[in-house]
C-alpha cells in the first residue's frame, strides 16, 4: 500500500495534469524577455505624469524622450508584434475556448512581474 501511494506521488509530480500550449509559451517566453524594458516604461509613465503635475514641464520632455527611444527600439518593437500576434492566437483559440491552464500562467507571470517592478 505504502509503495503504491509513493509510486503515485512520484507519477503526480513527475506528469503535469496538462501543459500549457506552444503560444503560451511563446507568449511567456517572449513577456520574459521585454519585462525589463515594460518595467522601465512603466516607471517612466509614472515620472512623466508626476513632472506634469508638479509643473516640471523640462524633466517631462527628457523622460518623454527616454520613454520615446524605448518604443523605437526594433528588437522591442519585434518582440511586442509577436507578442501582439501570440495573445490574438491565444484568445481565438480553437472551439473558442481560451485555456484556463495557459491564462492562469500567463497572469501569475504577468502578477509577478508588475511586483517585480516595483
Amino acid at each position: 500500500m505504502r509503495r503504491g501511494l509513493v509510486a503515485l506521488a512520484a507519477a503526480l509530480l513527475g506528469f503535469p495534469a496538462h501543459a500549457l500550449t506552444p503560444a503560451a509559451k511563446a507568449f511567456m517566453a517572449i513577456t520574459a524577455k521585454l519585462e525589463p524594458v515594460q518595467c522601465e516604461k512603466r516607471k517612466l509613465r509614472r515620472e512623466i505624469a508626476l513632472a506634469e503635475v508638479q509643473g516640471e514641464r523640462a524633466r517631462a520632455r527628457a523622460l518623454r524622450a527616454r520613454f520615446d527611444a524605448l518604443e523605437r527600439d526594433p528588437q522591442t518593437a519585434r518582440l511586442e508584434k509577436r507578442l501582439g500576434e501570440l495573445e490574438r492566437r491565444i484568445a481565438n483559440s480553437p472551439g473558442g475556448t481560451i485555456d484556463s491552464e495557459d491564462l492562469e500562467a500567463i497572469s501569475r507571470q504577468q502578477r509577478e512581474a508588475f511586483y517585480r517592478c516595483e
